[in-house]
């Protein structure tokens, strides 16, 4: 199984980073407004970044370094 970190861009410019085991079946959950509570009212969102890790533990550390960047490195990242 793939653990991955992603990021989303939310239709009012914000980002939303996650952790998934199917970023395209995530993105369509946050679409029909199934996701975090933060992009229900954000939507439609935007796949604009994925990162696969070795291990869930992995994953879960790398979107923790991804949440501290600011809007811009988040930005620069796709």
């Amino acid at each position: 199984m793939s653990h991955w970190v992603y990021v989303v861009e939310c239709a009012d410019g914000t980002f939303y980073t996650g952790y998934t085991t199917d970023p395209e079946r995530r993105v369509a959950e946050h679409n029909a407004g199934e996701g975090a509570k933060y992009t229900r009212g954000r939507r439609p969102v935007e796949l604009v970044y994925t990162e696969e890790c070795a291990s869930r533990s992995a994953a879960l550390s790398r979107e923790y370094e991804v949440k501290q960047l600011s809007h811009e490195e988040k930005a620069a990242l796709g």
